[in-house]
């Protein structure tokens, strides 16, 4: 008898967990697998509008409420906003597919509105589909740790080092930050984490009425996916790991975040080819004559910002050298993001130039965003402390990385917090069903595709793998290639993997 056996024998419904309120102290978290519980059905109603997005029609809304600590299943309570857009073909519905957001800070719920008329389409109406706001996200129970405005900018909560390489205000930062949530973040602050989500989706599991659901993760989804799949094995019909990152438990958060360097300087090539192609010259959007000429342009831009920043189209907040730098990150994740970044370019080159900045670099994010994006790579496992080397690795990865001058390694608030309990993340591995589809772009900016080779040898003979050999970040249903498009609705579907991975040519 295998060990995933023996825990799905053990595996039993308890009780359904009495309601209480935030106003209680919880108890630490847990970081031990609770038995899965019964819960009340949801009480489906209309959905709020969603910012920027046309919501299907027919998609439904409910609350889900889950213990704070589900060690405390009888304490108090948090709630997850959920979405479900119920199959148009009844007599082809199999069951529930989950659609899970990357982040940590996406919304499932959002996520469903903008995917869930091309994904009924691509199952075959094969699912009801439904989405989540995990807790912390969205429509769901929110917290701040009262951080103040200057440091909840994109490219403060992304530790760029000073001009010169200094990490001395990072530091500070970061401390400041893990300060404000050991006093101020609270119980609630302190449940966020990847176990707690996939125990929630345990909890959605049940109320949903399901023996099993099935699983779309998207990114940071992808991860907390294959959390589930692992926690959970014998409630899990098919999970797609789309853009999955490294697995390995001891650099869940610090390792996603250093892989980018090297994968933003694998993915460059793809808008450096484009931004000199001649055909941009019609358009206005020509960097260079040669492909080869627009980083050093680039990196030039960037230099210049950092000594004197231009004035923006936003009063108040000037394109710096790192504004620069994160919108070339941003841009990176689709191709359809191209004309943008090179504009962008453009107009901070043209001495009367305003650029325009896009407008998740324009603002500082709500204390409550900010909040969560950190709180859960820093409840996940703990990261390396404040004298673990960020200097002398900063100097390394600048040198060798330009394109992100130092960043994916820098200090951050992790490596200050303060825990009710030694963090332990998850370790996937080979032990389970083999129900498992990963696709990956081979130039992705954000998980690289080295992380999903290490995903896909920890879980051996339970997962095929789809490449496809193209850039960006989010391929089903994402990034346009029909081979990689068709693999995985046909294995959610039918059921049938590959019998061998699969590699898509663009």
């Amino acid at each position: 008898m295998t060990n995933w056996t023996r825990k799905a024998l053990l595996l039993a419904l308890s009780t359904t967990a009495a309601a209480g309120t935030l106003a209680a102290v919880g108890a630490p978290v847990a970081h031990s697998r609770p038995a899965g519980a019964a819960a009340a059905p949801l009480d489906w109603g209309p959905c709020a509008p969603v910012p920027g997005t046309t919501v299907p029609a027919g998609q439904q809304c409910a609350t889900l409420r889950v213990p704070l600590d589900h060690r405390a299943p009888g304490g108090p309570t948090v709630e997850v906003a959920v979405a479900r857009l119920p199959t148009d073909r009844p007599e082809a519905r199999r069951g529930t597919l989950l659609v899970l957001a990357g982040g940590p800070g996406g919304s499932g719920v959002q996520r469903l509105a903008q995917k869930g008329e091309a994904l009924r389409a691509a199952t075959e109406g094969a699912y009801d589909l439904v989405g989540l706001d995990p807790r912390g996200v969205g429509g769901s129970t929110r917290a701040g740790c009262g951080i103040p405005e200057a440091d909840r900018h994109l490219v403060t909560l992304r530790a760029y080092p000073a001009a010169d390489g200094s990490i001395t205000e990072n530091t500070a930062r970061a401390r400041r930050t893990a300060e404000a949530c050991a006093r101020d973040g609270g119980p609630v602050v302190r449940s966020f984490s990847t176990r707690n989500q996939a125990r929630d989706i345990d909890r959605l599991r049940a109320a949903l009425g399901e023996r099993k659901l099935s699983v779309w993760g998207h990114s940071y989804g992808s991860y907390a996916g294959a959390v589930y799949a692992q926690e959970y094995p014998d409630r899990v019909d098919r999970l797609v790991l789309d853009s999955v990152g490294d697995p390995d438990p001891a650099r869940v958060g610090s390792g996603w975040l250093a892989n980018t360097a090297p994968a933003v300087a694998l993915r460059f090539p793809d808008f450096a080819a484009w931004a000199a192609d001649p055909a941009r010259e019609a358009e206005g959007l020509r960097l260079a004559r040669r492909a080869e000429d627009v980083e050093p342009l680039f990196l030039a831009l960037a230099r210049e910002l950092d000594r004197a920043p231009r004035e923006s189209g936003t009063p108040g907040v000037p394109l710096t050298g790192d504004r620069l730098r994160q919108a070339l990150q941003n841009s990176l994740m689709s191709d359809r993001s191209f004309p943008a970044l090179a504009g962008l370019i453009r107009s901070a080159r043209e001495p009367e130039g305003r650029p325009a900045l896009p407008p998740e670099l324009a603002g500082a994010l709500p204390d409550e965003d900010a909040t969560l994006t950190m709180a859960v790579v820093c409840n996940d496992v703990r990261w390396p402390g404040p004298h673990a080397g960020y200097a002398r690795r900063v100097a390394a990865d600048r040198a060798r990385y330009p394109l992100t001058a130092g960043m994916p390694v820098n200090i951050a608030p992790c490596a200050f917090w303060k825990y009710d309990e030694e963090p332990k993340a998850t370790r996937i591995t080979d032990d389970g069903p083999s129900e498992v589809l990963i696709i990956q772009s081979l130039r992705d900016p954000a998980t690289p595709y080295a992380g999903a080779l290490k995903m896909r040898a920890a879980l051996g003979e339970r997962a095929r793998m789809v490449t496809v050999d193209q850039g960006g970040h989010g391929m089903y249903l994402g990034n346009g290639n029909a081979c990689g498009d068709q693999a995985v609705s046909d294995f959610l579907v039918t059921g049938e993997r590959p019998a061998a991975d699969v590699y898509c040519t663009d």
